[in-house]
């Protein structure tokens, strides 16, 4: 297991190669002060988990970025990208440390739950393996998320997307900026007869509360990233679907063992398979493959996976994500990794 410094520095890479600067040398002096024995030390002492799993790093800055976007401190939003578009963290180190050690117990507060993304970026690489499934699979289809944090990606169908030959410029939700390589499949007419979701600790997406949460973690240099989000946020407020609060591998047991109903039922992903520990991947795995096996021409499964190629059964030393469908035409399973995506969404490549 790596150590609470290894993590910061490590994540300080990751920030950086996924196009944030500033979260990058943000972490690169938490991980300084941590070795000169700071409040980053103090903070992540004897922490009780994994470092890496527990993702500490990114609890730390979004903890950072609550406090800039609230104005809970004043002076730490006047010096954050937001306010200051040419900032230096000469700068903004001072302020950030002078913040985690004045309001140390509200920052442990904060650490105690672990980050929530909902990236909508993400959205192209379901859309393109769905208009692909689209192309196969009967009508309507029965779309079960999990993992979905706040519920955004369940209205990918309402999103805006810059693929130009989909034609879905004139959407109301947010643009999903994929740059796109390769000739993924035509936009079908899908119709989606139900749509439901589940998490372990569902957001509410008209919660000011849970918005923030998620605002937090947007790395605070991204403001497109912010953008889209937001506009995510309304949408999703606007519509009847809510994440319930489930375990995912007995919530899928449960959505599926009443039996698979007329068209396809769509169980997706994204992001989400590398988190819970082995024995829910194989619980959740097991469930949809027995249901899979009870499928008919009629009544059909997909599992649509955007994840880690490593944890999908690649090589286990591959840093690819992939978009990899596992499919069952009657009782013929047949499983294809359709493309190569970006985690968060800013490229494509249909394979």
């Amino acid at each position: 297991m790596i150590t609470a410094r290894e993590e910061l520095r490590q994540q300080a890479h990751w920030c950086g190669a996924f196009g944030s600067p500033f979260t990058s040398q943000l972490l690169e002096r938490a991980a300084d002060d941590h070795a000169a024995g700071g409040i980053v030390a103090r903070l992540t002492e004897n922490w009780p988990g994994n470092p890496r799993a527990d993702a500490l790093s990114l609890r730390i800055a979004g903890a950072l970025h609550a406090a800039a976007l609230t104005r809970r401190d004043p002076v730490l939003a006047a010096v954050y990208p937001a306010a200051a578009p040419d900032w230096t963290m000469d700068t903004v180190w001072p302020h950030a440390e002078a913040f985690l050690r004045r309001e140390e117990d509200h920052v442990r507060d904060f650490m105690r739950s672990p980050p929530q993304t909902n990236e909508t970026g993400r959205a192209t690489g379901l859309a393109a393996g769905f208009q692909w499934l689209a192309a196969l699979s009967p009508q309507p289809f029965h779309m079960r998320e999990l993992g979905a944090s706040a519920g955004l990606n369940l209205n990918w169908d309402k999103f805006r997307y810059a693929h130009p030959p989909w034609g879905r410029s004139a959407g109301e939700g947010p643009l999903a900026p994929t740059v796109v390589q390769g000739a993924p499949p035509a936009w079908l007419p899908l119709a989606i007869a139900s749509r439901a979701a589940c998490d372990q600790n569902p957001l509410d997406p008209s919660s000011e509360a849970d918005r923030l949460r998620l605002r937090a973690y947007i790395w605070a240099d991204q403001t497109e990233r912010m953008a889209r989000l937001n506009a995510a946020l309304d949408l999703a407020a606007a519509s009847p679907h809510r994440v319930e609060k489930a375990d995912a591998a007995q919530w899928v047991a449960q959505q599926l063992q009443a039996g698979l109903q007329p068209g396809t039922t769509v169980v997706y992903h994204s992001v989400f398979f590398q988190y819970p520990p082995q024995e829910i991947r194989s619980a959740i795995a097991e469930a949809i493959e027995t249901a899979g096996a009870k499928a008919t021409g009629e009544r059909r499964l997909a599992w649509v996976r955007f994840e880690p190629e490593a944890i999908l059964g690649g090589p286990r030393d591959s840093l690819r994500y992939v978009l990899n469908i596992v499919r069952w035409d009657g009782s013929v399973r047949t499983e294809s990794t359709l493309a190569e995506v970006d985690p968060h969404g800013r490229t494509m490549t249909w394979l």
